[in-house]
């Protein structure tokens, strides 16, 4: 259930702070959070797939720590983050 190349290289472009970037944390926010969601959509028809669920609160937990960081060491990319991805919080 992993993404897409395509799909990858279209969300580190939207999400990258300079030209080679990969790894930002902006980066690896955006990424979990598709995953997220592809993994939701998942469970509405495999409602009794617990294998991947522990999965996927393994990724919450992540991006969770991640954006933690984020708050931490600039609010401003921060807020605009996730804004962009509309993660409430």
């Amino acid at each position: 259930m992993a993404l897409a190349s395509a799909e990858k290289i279209t969300v580190i472009s939207k999400f990258r702070v300079h030209k080679t970037d990969t790894g930002s944390p902006e980066v690896q926010v955006a990424i979990l959070s598709r995953r997220i969601s592809e993994l939701t959509e998942h469970f509405k028809t495999h409602k009794k797939d617990h294998h991947s669920r522990r999965g996927l609160l393994l990724m919450v937990a992540r991006r969770r720590r991640l954006l933690d960081y984020l708050r931490k060491g600039s609010p401003e990319r921060y807020k605009t983050l996730i804004t962009s991805l509309g993660i409430r919080r």
